[in-house]
């Protein structure tokens, strides 16, 4: 258990490799292009700006 002592920071990059390892597989195992054609549509913003729409602030073009 000495060896351990000395090289955490191994197992730190095994476990680090590991993870990056698995997220490029799930990547891979979408298909955007189904989901682009299949994706539902986005319901219209709503900010709540059209309050502040009337104000105009910027001097008027003579």
């Amino acid at each position: 258990m000495e060896w351990l002592k000395e090289y955490w920071w191994l197992l730190g990059i095994v476990l680090m490799v590991g993870i990056l390892m698995n997220v490029y597989k799930d990547l891979k195992r979408i298909d955007h292009k189904k989901y682009m054609d299949n994706r539902p549509d986005l319901p219209p913003h709503r900010d709540f700006n059209d309050k502040w729409d009337d104000e105009d602030d910027w001097p008027k073009k003579k």
